[in-house]
């Protein structure tokens, strides 16, 4: 759906946009389900452009809305015989901060800084700020630039707000910018794309927005290598005339778990590390039954932890979302017997069947809180009458996610009504089973 990126030329016509007869039919986005709207820029005036009139809209109508702009936008002229780009990200900054005032918020953006250019190799940056800035996003929606917007940074930042997106729970809409320019609209995904119908006074303070991007609509100087960026042609994508504003609505992706296993062997190293091979000890020490039916590990990584309990169970389903981490489970469990290797999301493709055992060890945190619930409602759904569900998490703080161990442990016993029949807690691990009353076996038999 990319295509390089380039803005010569006169592009696409806006009226070819308008005139397309899927414009008329699209759904239309509701914002009255959030209570808070996130706004995320690659450069200075993206969200004017491409969601200026949401914001207005948003804050019009009683929505927080927050914007976090990633980079400052300095090398927009490279060129420039006039200005360095260290005066044009001071320029940009206060042009920021205007057409953000004029879209109504008075809260000033959150300007990162990162590198204009090469966000790319920031994106995991980005994303941990993000789900810092964005927290529990039930009732948040996150506004990003469009993961297939042609411009690098661009879809940099839509990646990194949609991993953000995934792991915080909030919903999800992008907004092209330049995909207009380069775009055909026979060709367009239509059936991804969704309408905000604005009011004429959204319309007009997104145009102050947009003229408050001065280096960008206007010249720096007459000089060559100072020519306005954001052209007549362009910015007639951006006029709204027929009071609409499109974004884009697809599922938000979080890939960074299948890199890092892409990428490294064993990320983990859970064979050698003492902490791995203690806590696996641990946990198949708290088992309170020498041997389970049907058992199910969801995280299973690698595979070493599902190794480990295999010889327990009479059949096992390994369940990990990561490709690149269940080609290596595979590999590690092809020889025994009862194992079965599940490619998966929880709580979305939680496996059917009951489970005399249920084990979660260093998942939880990975999920968002919204899908920590839910995983509690699958497991309470999931686990036979007198099963066992195991909990092991890592103490210490993880950064990147909105909740670390101990929290994503109270958000699920919150929700799951099974008691705590053992617990063991230290310095680095905690591991917790829960068992009804009754189930344990005795131990003078």
């Amino acid at each position: 759906m990319s295509a390089a990126f380039t803005h010569a030329g006169a592009g696409t016509p806006a009226a070819r946009w308008r005139a397309h007869p899927a414009r008329a039919a699209l759904p239309p986005l509701d914002l009255t389900a959030h209570a808070r709207v996130v706004v995320v820029a690659a450069h200075p005036d993206d969200e004017s452009l491409g969601a200026g009139g949401l914001t207005a809209l948003a804050h019009r109508t009683g929505i927080a809305v927050t914007l976090v702009v990633a980079t400052a936008g300095e090398h927009s002229h490279p060129r420039s015989p006039t200005t360095a780009p260290a005066e044009l990200a001071r320029r940009r900054g206060e042009e920021s901060r205007a057409a953000w005032r004029a879209l109504g918020p008075t809260e000033d953006p959150l300007l990162l800084g990162l590198e204009d250019g090469d966000l790319a190799a920031h994106q995991d940056d980005l994303t941990t700020r993000l789900v810092r800035e964005v927290g529990d996003g039930r009732r948040t929606l996150l506004v990003a630039p469009w993961r297939h917007d042609g411009h690098p940074d661009h879809e940099a930042a839509g990646r990194a707000a949609a991993a953000a997106a995934r792991r915080t729970g909030a919903d999800l809409v992008e907004y092209p910018v330049w995909f207009w320019h380069w775009g055909d609209p026979d060709a367009a995904p239509w059936n991804d794309l969704v309408a905000l119908r604005l009011e004429p006074e959204d319309v007009v303070r997104k145009a102050r927005a947009i003229a408050s991007h001065r280096t960008q609509v206007a010249p720096l100087s007459p000089a060559p290598g100072d020519e306005t960026l954001l052209g007549p042609d362009l910015l007639a994508h951006f006029a709204a005339e027929d009071h609409l504003e499109l974004l884009v609505r697809q599922p938000a992706v979080d890939d960074a778990l299948d890199r890092e296993h892409a990428e490294h062997e064993e990320p983990w190293d859970v064979d050698r590390r003492w902490y791995e091979r203690r806590k696996r000890d641990l946990v198949l020490a708290a088992l309170p039954r020498e041997r389970f039916g049907a058992a199910l590990e969801v995280g299973c990584s690698t595979g070493a932890l599902a190794a480990a309990l295999a010889p327990r169970c009479d059949a096992l389903v390994a369940l990990d979302s990561s490709p690149a981490a269940l080609a290596r489970a595979e590999a590690r469990l092809r020889d025994l017997d009862g194992v079965r290797t599940v490619l998966a999301d929880v709580p979305a493709g939680w496996p059917q069947g009951r489970f005399d055992l249920v084990v979660l060890s260093e998942v939880l945190y990975f999920l968002s809180p919204r899908d920590v619930e839910a995983v509690a409602d699958r497991v309470a759904a999931a686990v036979a009458e007198d099963g066992v569900v195991v909990l092991c998490h890592w103490r210490h703080d993880v950064d990147g996610w909105v909740l670390d161990g101990p929290g994503a442990q109270r958000l699920l016993l919150e929700r799951l009504t099974l008691p705590v029949a053992a617990r063991y807690v230290d310095r680095d691990v905690e591991v917790v089973v829960l068992a009804a009353p009754g189930t344990m076996p005795d131990p003078t038999a």
